[in-house]
């Protein structure tokens, strides 16, 4: 498999995610994980394998698309329609594509797992991210 294919203009927070508002430090779209940069104090788009390990642990999933200085709103916990098919049971993995989202068996060797959620139907991930730290 790869990166979830997904329809920026289907991702969707449901009613009681928690959403935060920051500055895109980079082009953005729906759906992206992104970590906040300590540097800059702006969003850029999280990945697995980075050599910096501000940058594989993100704070949520974007729910619009922002270039680089403008608004952007964050969906850091609860359940998000993500705008691509998942499996309902799955666990989804922060991806060694920037900003990308894969399923589990996708993981792979010198990447460093992060969760972003678990799917509860064939459209809807709940988000609960957490960074492991150590490389596989």
């Amino acid at each position: 498999m790869a990166d979830l294919t997904i329809t920026a203009a289907n991702v969707v927070a449901a009613t009681g995610a928690n959403i935060i508002h920051r500055t895109a430090g980079a082009t953005i779209t729906a759906g992206q994980c992104v970590y906040m940069s300590s540097t800059t104090d702006r969003a850029m788009l999280a990945d697995n394998n980075s050599a910096t390990a501000e940058a594989r642990t993100p704070v949520g999933i974007a729910l619009h698309a922002a270039s680089s200085g403008q608004p952007l709103a964050i969906a850091t916990s609860g359940d998000i329609t993500i705008g691509a098919t998942v499996t309902a049971g799955v666990v989804y993995y922060l991806s060694d594509t920037a900003g990308g989202i894969i399923p589990v068996a996708d993981l792979g060797s010198g990447e460093y797992p992060c969760t972003i959620g678990i799917a509860t139907s064939a459209s809807v991930i709940r988000l609960g991210i957490q960074a492991s730290g150590v490389a596989l």
